[in-house]
């Protein structure tokens, strides 16, 4: 434990890894499926009933979430029980990343499918990428209980994320510097995904295939039918949860709930900002570029915040700002330069907030159940949202306005920091067999 050559390749992972959620999630893929969906010839139907442009990829990300709901648990309980959770991280990683890649194929007018097709293989091919993304992240997170102590989990998580941010913000410029030569858009955006896909498969093979060790469990599976063996598994921790570890329920429920709100803000920042201000792709790449640079000293600043009133506290601060500003959003912001200024405040809580839920939930988890924990963690994760999304889809649907669609995503804030609130992160350690000792609570 604390090895630094692994620790720095766990790390590692999320400087891969961020392209994805960075360049894809966060800054091309919503807007440029609807732009395509607004090329069309004809609008999109469900049942009869016409879908609006911006309301497919929020869709397309609720539905990825709801794939997670179903197989991130089982996943996680096979990771476990066997000891494939290190080559399940990469065959989730190296799946997502070729997805990821295969975005570049679609465009207008696209060969077999047309435009309206585009669109369709387009988000088909985000939800396998998005599935795969969480997958990964499931059994990453789950080694960070065992390469490092309590007492220095929310500086590894914080120093992780912060390298993610810094990664993913490399790639951006990168990528921001193509949109500015090229005169063809569209095929800049194709190349800039693919990109990311090219980055998070370069990097995963150069340092977590290298330096992550796999331990052992301490059981044997033999025989065992490891599907079944997951699926009963599951039932058993969601039972164990309820009465064993009723502060390990109650903190799940609470991340589940902000962070569903903290990753709407990020799926659908973009579009918002092109459809509500008229903002071209280049000053969204900016404007993302921007949040990545600072999210790096955010995330470090709010883990220095963690080691003096607690992760717990440093938490519910964050969701406080987030409040504000959404509220923000919907009252007062009408230009750029609002824009860059709301950008700068949304950094600041943007890494902490995550990185620090990430080491407090790893704290309340049983030894050599983590992957399967994270498992149900991971429903809410970076770039995953399910309610959130599905609530300012159906919002967007019924008003036909973003900015109204906006503001209610300030009840998930709201509703997170009262559960928080009423989380004894003490009593959740010591439930969970874990020793609290130098922990900051």
């Amino acid at each position: 434990m604390n090895d630094k050559r692994e620790i720095t390749g766990w790390m590692m992972y999320d400087w891969a890894n961020s392209a994805f959620s960075t360049t894809v999630v966060t800054a091309l893929l919503g807007p440029y499926l609807q732009a395509l969906a607004e090329a069309a010839s004809e609008p999109f139907r469900l049942f009869g009933t016409a879908i609006e442009p911006g309301a497919i990829y929020p869709a397309a990300v609720s539905l990825s979430v709801v794939l997670q709901v179903f197989f991130l648990p089982l996943l996680g309980t096979i990771a476990d029980y066997t000891h494939l959770k290190k080559r399940m991280l990469l065959a989730f990683a190296y799946t997502g990343a070729f997805a990821t890649i295969l975005l570049f194929f679609v465009r207008a007018d696209m060969p077999l499918f047309g435009t309206r097709g585009a669109v369709v293989v387009g988000s088909l091919l985000f939800i396998i990428a998005n599935l795969a993304f969480g997958a990964a992240i499931v059994f990453y997170n789950s080694f960070l209980p065992q390469i490092t102590s309590p007492d220095r989990r929310d500086a590894v998580s914080s120093r992780g994320w912060a390298l993610g941010y810094l990664g993913g913000g490399l790639l951006l410029l990168l990528n921001l510097i193509l949109l500015l030569l090229m005169e063809d858009t569209a095929l800049a955006v194709r190349i800039s995904m693919a990109s990311a896909g090219v980055w998070w498969l370069v990097f995963t093979f150069l340092y977590p295939r290298r330096r992550l060790v796999q331990r052992a469990p301490g059981h044997s599976h033999g025989e065992v039918n490891l599907l079944t063996h997951g699926v009963k598994q599951v039932w058993h921790t969601l039972g164990e949860l309820w009465r064993t570890y009723p502060m390990t329920l109650r903190y799940l429920i609470a991340y589940l709930i902000y962070n569903d709100g903290i990753q709407t803000v990020i799926v659908v920042a973009a579009a918002f900002a092109a459809d509500e201000l008229g903002v071209p792709a280049q000053t969204i790449l900016l404007l993302v570029l921007m949040i990545q640079f600072m999210a790096f000293g955010g995330a470090l600043l709010f883990g220095k915040l963690a080691e003096r009133i607690g992760a717990k506290r440093a938490i519910m601060l964050s969701l406080v700002i987030w409040s504000a500003i959404v509220i923000y959003a919907y009252l007062f912001l009408n230009n750029q330069v609002q824009l860059f200024v709301m950008g700068a405040v949304l950094a600041l809580v943007l890494g902490g907030s995550q990185a620090l839920s990430r080491s407090l939930f790893s704290q309340m988890i049983p030894a050599e159940h983590e992957a399967e924990y994270f498992g149900f963690y991971e429903i809410s994760e970076r770039g995953t949202s399910w309610l959130g999304t599905f609530a300012f889809a159906l919002a967007v649907q019924l008003t036909g306005s973003q900015r109204i669609a906006i503001v209610s995503l300030i009840i998930f804030f709201v509703v997170g920091l009262l559960l928080l609130s009423r989380v004894d992160v003490r009593r959740a350690i010591v439930e969970s067999g874990n020793d609290p000792t130098g922990v900051v609570i």
